[in-house]
């Protein structure tokens, strides 16, 4: 669906594209498996098992093992460069699968559906990571911390946490990130755009993810179950932190008197009461509490 639109300049290019939809992957890796849609895919990946990487970024020293993925870099992280654009609304990418993926979404078909929750995707792959949802299957684990993802992308934004990479600068104030996304949202600060808007009081957000939310009070949706005692919440970190009252776990430590919490959010409030920092301020005052008349 879609392919014909896009348009392709041989054959076996179409072919390889229309692997993306059936998921067939001919091409195999003999290291680990790997299977790939298109024989220049499988080419690339081969490389990545050896350690040689002779390719090195001239502006920031990184280095790769293919010319294909240090020419990708560049691009990325770089020039800025946006060569990929799309016919139907002129919206401009980096990468060529993800103005592919783009363009399917303006036939707005999403041929995957969950068999959990009936759910659907444009794409298999995501279906495949929305089902560990509901498996509870995280499989890219950080070596650091043993933390686990269920995305690839978290696990390699994360590790910066480690590193203290932070590749992603802000061009109006200089702040830097380690991931693209946040630089995005970070962004918004300056510009005061809130994209996302409620469809039923128009409401808007600067964050994808703080809309979702709202609408969860109007629906009084809780997607979020403890396994152990079955209470029901709006968000994901709100059970973590519950769950931790299950285990008894409370990683969040006061540094001052070794006192320790199992959420972050109290372990700051704790934190104020040695510091006497009141840093919620009201706008329409400009200090941050009022003292009371003694009768």
């Amino acid at each position: 669906v879609g392919c014909v639109w896009l348009g392709f300049s041989t054959l076996s290019t179409l072919r390889g594209h229309v692997r993306t939809h059936t998921g067939e992957r001919p091409y195999k890796c003999k290291e680990c498996g790997k299977g790939f849609n298109v024989s220049s895919s499988l080419r690339r990946h081969v490389s990545t098992h050896s350690r040689d990487k002779p390719y090195k970024c001239e502006q920031c020293g990184k280095a790769f093992s293919h010319p294909y993925y240090l020419k990708s870099h560049e691009k990325k992280i770089h020039t800025g460069e946006k060569p990929y654009v799309c016919k139907e609304c002129g919206k401009a990418f980096r990468h060529y699968s993800t103005l592919h993926t783009h363009a399917v979404a303006h036939t707005g078909k999403k041929p995957y559906e969950c068999e959990q929750c009936g759910k659907t995707f444009l794409w298999r792959r995501y279906l495949h990571i929305h089902v560990r949802t509901h498996t509870g299957e995280k499989p890219y684990e950080c070596e650091h911390c043993g933390k686990a993802f269920l995305w690839r992308r978290y696990l390699q934004i994360h590790v910066r946490t480690h590193t203290g990479e932070k590749p992603y600068e802000c061009e109006q104030c200089g702040k830097s990130f380690g991931g693209r996304h946040y630089l995005q949202t970070h962004v918004r600060t300056h510009t005061r755009e809130k994209p996302y808007k409620c469809e039923q009081c128009g409401k808007a957000y600067s964050h994808r993810v703080s809309l979702k939310s709202h609408v969860q009070r109007h629906i009084g949706e809780k997607p979020y179950e403890c396994k152990e005692c079955g209470k029901a919440f709006m968000h994901n970190s709100t059970l973590n932190a519950h769950a931790k009252a299950h285990s008894g776990e409370k990683p969040y430590v006061c540094e001052h008197c070794g006192k320790a919490f199992n959420r972050k959010s109290i372990l700051y409030k704790h934190v104020s009461a040695h510091t006497g920092k009141k840093p919620y301020e009201c706008e329409s005052v400009s200090y941050t509490h009022l003292t009371l008349p003694t009768t």
